[in-house]
């Protein structure tokens, strides 16, 4: 098969498109004859040597994809060969086949493209893991995301990007009935985040978001924030909590170290989180898709809450799909078909 290889750390042109052995398949797992799969920025970090792959996880770079099950291994009870299914990945989906175990399977939603489905399970499982089955939020209350942001070495900045996590937690939380509020660097993509339902949209260049959050909310802060940015925001972070908030960080784009005031913590009793999804074990992987299933599988049958695709590039042009993710000129996912 063929399948995109990271030739060396470094930029872009590393990536080789090249001949390699087909995966095998162990117990339990299914293999997907790949249509298409969803770039994420932590593909980029992996290209850097920043982000290895969990032990005994493929190699190649792809967290998240869709196809047809072409073949299946011993004990596996649901898939059949010829299901159409997308997948959440430890790694793998730059290539024409993956190996993936069976409780990270899922099946297509109702009314989407088998190729526009491999924009959602990683999505998916790390917006609900974190903000509905660890933070909690429930009808009524105030959620808070950076849905636009990328961290720039080079300057020591935070510039834009845009990562299919913040056009799919806009439509799931107001799916689920919550305020949401949202941040970009320009007007063109609040307009975005206002179209998909977003309440409040902050322009983070011009405005100062803890006093627009305040304001907002009468002096009272949001509910819960998912935060990719860390270090620079923890503090302010801190600040835009209500009580009993719940604050979740899933990346550290400015830094992994800052001072902060624990005050407010415990005065507001607040709550502290932060996780990724790919190193987890494969059962808590499966216990999260099992739940994505069952609460936002409906959500997209019902078309309350769509993939945003951003553009498709072919395999052989991963050099040119990475270079658009990291300059953080689209709103929503990138695919790359075989």
């Amino acid at each position: 098969m063929k399948a995109v290889v990271i030739t060396t750390e470094g930029g872009p042109e590393v990536l080789r498109i090249q001949e390699v052995g087909d995966p095998e398949i162990k117990e339990g797992e299914v293999l997907i004859r790949v249509l298409a799969s969803a770039m994420n920025l932590a593909d980029t970090f992996q290209r850097k040597g920043l982000y290895p792959p969990p032990p005994g996880s493929s190699t190649y770079l792809g967290l998240e994809c869709s196809g047809v099950v072409e073949a299946v291994g011993k004990n596996v009870s649901r898939w059949r060969i010829g299901d159409q299914v997308c997948a959440l990945l430890s790694g793998g989906g730059y290539a024409e086949k993956v190996a993936v175990p069976e409780g990270q399977v899922l099946p297509v939603p109702p009314g989407i493209s088998v190729m526009d489905a491999a924009s959602l399970p990683e999505v998916a499982c790390t917006v609900w893991s974190t903000v509905f089955m660890r933070s909690r939020l429930t009808t009524g209350e105030t959620f808070l995301l950076f849905c636009c942001f990328h961290f720039s070495q080079s300057s020591s900045v935070l510039v834009s990007s845009n990562r299919g996590i913040g056009t799919f937690a806009i439509q799931i939380a107001k799916y689920h009935g919550a305020r949401v509020f949202v941040t970009a660097g320009s007007e063109a993509k609040l307009a975005a985040c206002k179209d998909l339902g977003a309440d409040v949209c902050i322009n983070y260049k011009t405005e100062d978001f803890v006093a627009r959050v305040k304001e907002e909310t009468e002096q009272r802060g949001v509910d819960v924030i998912l935060d990719c940015v860390g270090a620079s925001y923890f503090q302010r972070n801190l600040d835009c909590l209500n009580f009993d908030g719940r604050l979740f960080i899933i990346g550290f784009l400015s830094g992994v170290a800052t001072q902060v005031n624990l005050r407010g913590l415990l005065a507001r009793r607040l709550t502290v989180q932060a996780a990724g999804l790919r190193y987890r074990s494969s059962e808590n992987k499966a216990a999260i898709v099992k739940e994505v299933e069952q609460n936002v599988w409906p959500a997209v049958a019902e078309g309350k809450v769509k993939p945003v695709v951003f553009k498709h590039f072919s395999l052989s042009e991963a050099v040119e799909a990475h270079r658009l993710i990291e300059s953080s000129k689209h709103i929503g996912k990138i695919l790359l078909l075989p």
